[in-house]
């Protein structure tokens, strides 16, 4: 009798052990299927197909980021009076990609030492800026800024600025996808622009 009574206490320690095991696992937060990235490069026309090409990378919409106004449209960030800057936002899936290889994109594709403004463009519109949306987005962008002072291949001071995400508002729909959209027209932009010479000068190779 005091044998069935132990088999029975057993196996009902057993159970409550199991059970719980599986409530646990059931009740653990997921890892994220996908995470967010926020860059100012300057045009986000420009800085949409440098993402865009990566494996991992799911979307990127192009907005604006960082000013005082709400809901602002094209022409008011445009006039430099709302504080917001162009940015180009991307979604991605952190199983395929990492936030650091999304950092070493970005720096590879703007000027780090122009202040408030990119290339042809002049203005605090588009100047640049990682916004992180987590403390770990802004340890990493942290070290990546650090490590690149340490072994720029140019000379000058990196200004782009490091600060949490703000709220963001997407650009209007013609802004999306440009460079698909206008080839033409972009291609036209980019080269008038200086972007791509001055990419080589800073960088020494085409980043596009």
């Amino acid at each position: 009798m005091q044998l069935l009574k132990r088999w029975t206490t057993f196996f009902a320690l057993a159970s409550c052990l199991v059970y719980g095991i599986v409530y646990a696992q059931q009740t653990r937060p997921a890892a994220p299927a996908t995470a967010k990235a926020t860059f100012a490069g300057g045009c986000f026309w420009c800085m949409e197909p440098p993402y865009d090409k990566l494996p991992g990378v799911i979307s990127t919409t192009s907005g604006y980021m960082g000013g005082k106004t709400k809901n602002p449209t094209y022409e008011q960030v445009s006039s430099g009076a709302t504080g917001h800057t162009e940015v180009v936002q991307v979604e991605y899936d952190p199983s395929k990609l990492t936030y650091e290889k999304l950092l070493d994109v970005f720096w590879r594709n703007i000027d780090p030492t122009q202040r408030d403004g990119q290339f042809c463009d002049h203005g605090s519109q588009y100047r640049t800026a990682i916004f992180y949306h987590n403390d770990e987005q802004k340890k990493l962008a942290e070290a990546s800024k650090a490590a690149l002072e340490k072994g720029k291949p140019f000379k000058g001071e990196i200004v782009t600025e490091l600060a949490a995400a703000p709220q963001f508002y997407r650009a209007e729909e013609y802004h999306q996808d440009f460079y698909k959209k206008n080839p033409a027209r972009y291609k036209l932009y980019r080269t008038g622009c200086g972007r791509d010479a001055r990419l080589q000068a800073l960088w020494g190779r085409s980043t596009d």
